[in-house]
């Protein structure tokens, strides 16, 4: 191996450790604190909920992590945009899951917790997949609600992506876990 190739495979493994320490930091959503309150509780937090769903030993894949990453520090932050959207397998059969993350200001919506709820939405559209979401939210994060319901591509969307899902005939399951205050 070359200087240049071993510099290379260095500077990769370097990032390949920041992208694992910076993954974990957001698997602990609204932090440890919020995480071990929420275990006093006798709950479990979005990313186990989903993992106890899931077929153990078969492979899935989280979606949007990095969701929001270094937006909304001044509101404290929103780790994965407060939502944990996972596909993978459940009894053998593909679906897509989305979980709220209570610890992350209560499960409340940011705009980019909207536009990742789409996303998940639109990859169970287009490969007419099974999507459960597990609702444990305070409903849209009230300091920005301007920015979440304003056009067609925002917050209101995921209500007409219910119908057309509907109409396609792929199933939907909602499973309320926690607060659920917009309905």
């Amino acid at each position: 191996m070359s200087l240049a190739q071993e510099k290379n495979a260095e500077a990769l493994q370097l990032l390949v450790a920041e992208t694992r320490r910076r993954l974990g930091e957001i698997y602990l959503g609204g932090g440890e604190k919020r995480l071990a309150k929420l275990a006093e509780q006798g709950k479990w937090s979005a990313r186990e909920r989903v993992n106890a769903l899931l077929d153990p030993g078969a492979p899935s894949l989280e979606i949007g992590a990095f969701a929001a990453d270094g937006m909304y520090e001044e509101h404290g932050g929103a780790p994965a945009a407060g939502v944990v959207v996972v596909l993978g397998r459940i009894q053998g059969r593909l679906c897509v899951v989305v979980a709220n993350d209570p610890t992350v200001k209560a499960g409340a919506w940011f705009p980019m917790t909207g536009k990742k709820n789409l996303r998940a939405q639109e990859i169970a559209m287009e490969n007419k997949v099974p999507i459960l979401y597990l609702v444990d939210s305070a409903g849209v994060y009230l300091p920005m609600q301007d920015e979440i319901f304003p056009d067609k591509e925002h917050f209101g969307r995921i209500f007409r992506n219910n119908a057309v899902m509907s109409s396609l005939g792929i199933p939907q399951l909602a499973a309320v876990m926690g607060s659920c205050v917009a309905g």
